[in-house]
């Protein structure tokens, strides 16, 4: 894209930087029990990494807002100011308790975009929807219901409804999507905890997953989004309210339509490289490791310039 030529190969050289030094630093705190020593270390190495940046970078999805400083909060500036406007969406460690109790998946997580190529959305819950790339727009929507989905996506890939495997969070709040997909004879893979990673592996065949349904984090919903379009992935997100205070805090980012449906392209207006390392061994990533004076990790790195998907192993001394 012509808006990202002068600076695309750049950004994703630095994004692979933060969420290396993030996941190493997060290491320290596999298996012991405290969520927030795990988050914090991830913090506060994702912050000192992205302030050496030259570039003019805001937050714009973050761990909160300013009042909940000393997490990077959405709004606050990063980078040394001197270099390109930048939009950054993060989560220095998904998985806090999946690396408390040393368990697999956790990630440390960033996209970047030119500035305004990133949804502002609020720190509220979403509705989402993601299937990977190869489909045309449309095979499967939010407003349609979950069977209907299973149904419309098994005869785009020309296969039965019950050879389609949908990932949700494992949460009381899906219970009754459960019972639908059920219903239909699709296939269910739960998982505790990662959604970011969960909508990644609809874009994975070696993974089996075909469809992502349920509610999570916006945060990570366009987390997630970024990753998609990097691949031409399909996802769709809708702004979910609990309280009168989540709407206000909406407003505060522009948000107006409460009840608007957004596409893949909405949240990610612009070019955008997304990379994650991981913190202990999963599926999508293998965790970080130290060996006689060397640390090894394994990044996933994303570019919607290109399309191109790499994997990057990284051994540097301690």
């Amino acid at each position: 894209m012509a808006d990202s030529a002068p600076y695309a190969s750049t950004l994703a050289a630095d994004a692979v930087h933060v969420t290396e030094v993030a996941a190493i630093a997060s290491w320290e705190q596999i298996g012991r029990g405290d969520e927030q020593a795990a988050d914090q270390l991830a913090v506060d190495a994702m912050r000192n990494a992205l302030n050496r940046l030259d570039i003019d970078g805001r937050i714009v999805i973050g761990e909160g807002e300013r009042d909940e400083a000393p997490m990077l909060y959405i709004g606050e500036r990063v980078g040394t100011g001197r270099g390109p406007a930048i939009d950054i969406a993060l989560d220095p460690l998904e998985g806090t308790t999946l690396t408390a109790k040393a368990m697999p998946n956790a990630l440390t997580v960033l996209a970047m975009s030119p500035g305004g190529g990133l949804l502002h959305a609020p720190d509220t819950y979403m509705d989402k929807i993601a299937i990977g790339p190869g489909y045309a727009p449309g095979v499967v929507d939010l407003d349609m219901s979950p069977q209907d989905n299973v149904r419309a996506l098994a005869v785009a890939k020309g296969v039965k409804p019950g050879e389609i495997t949908v990932c949700i969070m494992d949460r009381p709040r899906h219970a009754a999507l459960i019972v639908a997909l059920r219903e239909v004879g699709a296939r269910i893979m739960m998982i505790s905890d990662g959604d970011v990673a969960g909508v990644i592996h609809t874009a994975e065949p070696d993974t089996g997953i075909d469809l992502y349904l349920g509610s999570g984090g916006a945060p990570e919903g366009v987390l997630a989004a970024a990753a998609l379009k990097c691949v031409g992935g399909h996802f769709q997100g809708r702004l979910l309210f609990r309280t009168d205070d989540e709407r206000r805090r909406a407003e505060r980012t522009g948000v107006t339509d409460f009840d608007r449906k957004y596409d893949l392209h909405e949240l990610v207006s612009k070019h955008a490289v997304f990379a994650a390392t991981g913190v202990t061994k999963g599926a999508l990533l293998d965790g970080v490791r130290f060996h006689r004076g060397f640390v090894t990790t394994h990044t996933l790195l994303m570019d919607s310039s290109d399309r191109s998907v790499r994997r990057i192993r990284t051994t540097r001394p301690v």
